[in-house]
C-alpha cells in the first residue's frame, strides 16, 4: 500500500473521530423527573404520573437525538396513573410507549433524585399526573434541583399538575414563579375530574398566591406558556407543545 494511501486513511479516521466527538459534545441531554407517589389522597385509589405527559414529550425529544435520563424521589419503578393507561385515554404516543420494551425497562431503573446533578444536563422536564402534588412539591432535592437549573440559565419545563411542584421553590428568597407568566391544570379541569376536594391544593390558586401570572384556555385544549427559562403546559393535551417549546429553547 502506498504511503499516500495510508496517510489518507489515517487522516480520514482522525477526522471521523473528531466529528463523532463534536457531535457528542453538541448532543443535548435532558433530565425527566417523575413522581414516586401512588396514593390518590384518602380515596383508596392509585395515582402516579400521567403516561401521555411522559410519553409525548419523551418521544418528541428523543426522536430529535436528545438524550434523556429519568429520575424519581425513590428511584426504581415509578407509578403510572392507571387511568392514564386506560384505552380511552390512549394516544399514538401512549400506544408507542406501551410497546416500547426498551423505555419500559428504563423506567424500572429510574435514577434516585438525590443522586442527580444539574451540571450533567441542559434542561429539566417534569411530567404531571396527580402524584407530584404529594411528593415532589415537598421534596428538597427537587426544589434545589429546579432552582439550580434556573440560576444556571437552563430551561425548566412542566406540564399539567407538574407546575405545582414549583409551589415552594425559591430563588434569592423569592418564589421562582413571582412575576412569571405560567399555566397549569386549571380549577375547572380539577372540578371536571371530581378531585377538587381530594388534591392537597389547587395549583391555579397556589401559583397565583405566590405571585405567578396564571392564564389558561378552555378545558382540555392545548395551551403552553413560555416566560424566559420557564415553560409550562395546562393539561395532557399540552404535553407535546411544551416539549416543542423546550426544543426551541435548547436550540438557541
Amino acid at each position: 500500500m502506498k504511503k499516500t494511501t495510508v496517510f489518507a486513511l489515517v487522516l480520514l479516521t482522525i477526522n471521523s473521530i473528531v466529528a463523532l466527538a463534536q457531535n457528542k459534545e453538541k448532543m443535548k441531554k435532558v433530565l425527566f423527573v417523575v413522581t414516586s407517589h401512588d396514593q390518590l389522597g384518602n380515596t383508596g385509589e392509585k395515582t402516579g404520573f400521567w403516561s401521555e405527559e411522559f410519553a409525548a414529550p419523551y418521544y418528541e425529544l428523543a426522536d430529535r437525538g436528545i438524550q434523556i435520563d429519568i429520575a424519581s424521589p425513590l428511584g426504581g419503578q415509578p407509578p403510572i396513573d392507571p387511568k392514564s393507561a386506560d384505552p380511552a385515554s390512549a394516544t399514538e404516543d401512549t400506544k408507542r410507549f406501551d410497546k416500547d420494551t426498551e423505555l419500559l425497562n428504563k423506567l424500572k431503573h429510574t435514577l434516585k433524585l438525590a443522586n442527580v446533578k444539574e451540571s450533567d444536563y441542559d434542561a429539566v422536564f417534569y411530567p404531571g399526573g396527580h402524584g407530584p402534588l404529594w411528593d415532589l412539591t415537598k421534596d428538597k432535592n427537587s426544589k434545589a434541583l429546579i432552582a439550580s437549573f434556573y440560576t444556571n440559565n437552563k430551561p425548566i419545563a412542566f406540564v399539567c399538575h407538574a407546575p405545582g411542584v414549583l409551589k415552594d421553590v425559591k430563588v434569592n428568597e423569592e418564589y421562582l414563579v413571582k412575576g412569571k407568566k405560567l399555566t397549569g391544570f386549571s380549577n375547572t379541569e380539577e372540578a371536571a375530574v371530581g378531585l377538587t376536594n381530594v388534591v392537597p391544593f389547587l395549583l391555579e390558586e397556589v401559583l397565583q398566591a405566590n405571585g405567578g401570572i396564571y392564564s389558561k384556555t378552555e378545558n382540555w385544549q392545548p395551551y403552553a406558556v413560555e416566560d424566559g427559562l420557564l415553560i409550562t403546559g395546562q393539561n395532557p393535551a399540552s404535553s407535546k407543545l411544551v416539549a416543542q417549546k423546550l426544543i426551541e429553547k435548547l436550540n438557541k
